[in-house]
């Protein structure tokens, strides 16, 4: 899991390209520059494809950090950090977070008025975790109905993205493979905590972090103000049960409950 402290951005002419560091400003604009001066290479050899090694999910994410949790040890094992979309994240080190989406229709399902979405999914993904803890009675799945499918959170142990238990997860629930790569790139798992903007009426920030100046500081917490106000209507997910072992180990029973006040899991308000 890593959140760089410092970003600054080098540019040249009209192509610019990131930099971080843990240090200090002066570290991240030499690598923004040794960044720039790789990307401006490429693009010479006629590569106009910049994403590569400089896209999303390659690099670590820029994000705001406004949380952290640490471990008994003092290592740090989760983090809340804020995405583009104004969204906070949790960041975990080792609580296992698996997100199932509904299939999405092909654009002549969606545009075909035969299509229909199929209504079966969350029952057939419940059975499927209930088929799982009959054979691992030891194995704990907490799940959560969201907007867009469940989210599964394992309860009975931490485990890191390359555990057996994660990739036996990752295929059994078709996870995203952009979400695998993440996972395995940043060492650590995301969820959601709060709803995406447009679902409460709102746009997305025009601005990101870092700010750079203040005048987009205060234009972004002008935009959070009412996202805060908006976000209390609805829930991130809602909790199904408890599925399998129904001890939740004790290094994440303080994730799970902040998880679930933060999402409004238990609400029954809307999900957004």
């Amino acid at each position: 899991m890593h959140f760089p402290k410092f970003w600054v951005r080098a540019r040249r002419g009209a192509v610019a390209a990131w930099g971080w560091s843990d240090s200090s400003e002066a570290d991240a604009l030499a690598e923004g520059e040794h960044r720039l001066t790789a990307l401006l290479s490429r693009l010479a050899e006629g590569n106009r494809d910049r994403r590569g090694a400089y896209g999303y999910p390659d690099r670590p994410l820029r994000e705001q950090v406004v949380r952290e949790f640490f471990d008994a040890n003092g290592f740090l094992s989760a983090a809340v950090t804020r995405n583009r979309q104004g969204c906070l994240i949790l960041n975990t080190a080792g609580a296992v977070f698996v997100d199932a989406d509904k299939p999405t229709p092909s654009l002549w399902q969606s545009l075909s008025r035969v299509w229909r979405p199929r209504k079966d999914f969350v029952p057939e993904q419940i059975e499927r975790v209930q088929r799982w803890v009959e054979v691992q009675p030891e194995v704990g799945w907490r799940v959560y109905e969201t907007k867009a499918g469940l989210r599964l959170l394992a309860t009975h142990t931490r485990e890191t993205p390359d555990g057996e238990l994660c990739r036996a997860a990752f295929a059994a629930f078709g996870v995203d493979p952009l979400y695998q790569r993440l996972c395995a790139t940043q060492k650590s798992f995301r969820a959601r905590l709060t709803p995406k903007p447009w679902r409460c009426g709102l746009k997305c920030p025009t601005v990101r972090w870092p700010w750079g100046t203040e005048e987009a500081r205060a234009n972004f917490e002008a935009w959070d103000i009412p996202y805060r106000t908006a976000s209390q209507e609805f829930a991130t997910c809602r909790l199904l049960g408890q599925f399998g072992n129904p001890e939740i180990a004790k290094d994440l029973r303080d994730l799970v409950a902040f998880h679930d006040q933060t999402t409004g899991a238990e609400t029954g308000r809307p999900l957004a």
